[in-house]
C-alpha cells in the first residue's frame, strides 16, 4: 500500500503525530510533504489550468512532486491543525491549485479508486469546518472513500496531550487503519459521487470549456466508460 501524507504545517505537533501514526499503521511505503516547506505558492487566478493546461501553471514544476505522489498513492492523508476554525493557509493554498481537477472540469481518473483521510486537531473547537475544507476537495476530485478524524486535544503541543487522550487516539487510528486495509483495492465511489459525475457527464457532452470537453471525450466518460470500473 502506498500512502502520501500532506501536512498543512511545517512543525510536528499533534496533527502531525496523529497523521504520521495512521500512516505507519497502514504500513507499506509512505511519502510525506510539509506545507509550506515543500510547496508554499499562492494560486494567482490566471485560469491557465482551466483554459489551457495545468502544465502551464506558473507553479507546476514546484507542485509536480506532490501531484505525482498523490496520483501514485493508494491512500491520501490531508492533515491540518485548526487555524481560526479552518484549515491552515498553506493547506488552502495547496488545494486551490487543484481546482482544475474537480469533477466539473478535468478530474484525475485514479482518484475514483483511492481512499483518503482528513485529519485535524484543535486545542478546543473548529474540527468540523476544518475537516470540511479538506474533504470538499477530496470529494470533488472523485476520491472513492473519504474518512474524517478530528479531535480536540486540549493542548497546544503533542507533549501537553494527556495520556488518556493519546490512548483514545491510538485506539481510533488503529481502527481506522484496519478499515482502510480491509477496503484496499475494493473501494468504489458512493452514490453521491456517482450522481455528481453523472450530472457532469451530461454537461460535458456540450460543455462550455473546450479543454474539459476534450478531457472527458478522451476518457470516454461522455459515453458509457466510468473511471471506477
Amino acid at each position: 500500500m502506498r500512502v502520501v501524507v500532506i501536512h498543512g504545517q511545517n512543525h510536528k505537533g499533534s496533527t502531525y503525530h496523529i497523521a504520521h501514526e495512521l500512516a505507519e499503521k497502514l504500513g507499506g511505503e509512505t511519502t510525506e510533504f510539509f506545507l509550506p516547506r515543500d510547496f508554499g505558492e499562492f494560486c494567482v487566478g490566471c485560469n491557465t489550468c482551466f483554459n489551457k493546461s495545468e502544465k502551464e501553471c506558473p507553479h507546476y514544476q514546484k507542485l509536480a512532486p506532490l501531484t505525482q505522489a498523490m496520483d501514485e498513492a493508494d491512500v491520501i492523508i490531508l492533515a491540518s491543525p485548526v487555524y481560526v476554525y479552518h484549515a491552515s493557509g498553506p493547506m488552502k493554498a495547496f488545494l486551490d491549485h487543484y481546482g482544475y481537477r474537480w469533477m466539473v472540469h478535468s478530474p484525475e481518473e485514479s482518484m475514483f479508486r483511492k481512499q483518503a483521510v482528513c485529519v485535524c486537531t484543535a486545542a478546543g473547537a473548529g474540527m468540523r469546518s476544518t475537516l470540511k475544507d479538506m474533504a470538499d476537495s477530496l470529494f470533488f476530485w472523485g476520491a472513492a472513500r473519504v474518512y474524517k478524524y478530528g479531535v480536540g486535544v486540549a493542548a497546544v503541543n503533542w507533549q501537553g496531550v494527556s495520556e488518556k487522550k493519546k490512548a483514545a487516539i491510538q485506539k481510533k487510528t488503529t481502527a481506522l487503519a484496519a478499515k482502510i486495509a480491509r477496503n484496499e483495492g475494493k473501494v468504489k465511489p458512493g452514490l453521491k459521487t456517482r450522481a455528481v459525475f453523472f450530472a457532469m457527464h451530461l454537461m460535458q457532452r456540450n460543455g462550455f470549456n473546450p479543454r474539459d470537453v476534450e478531457h472527458w471525450k478522451q476518457k470516454g466518460w461522455t459515453e458509457g466508460v466510468r473511471p471506477w470500473r
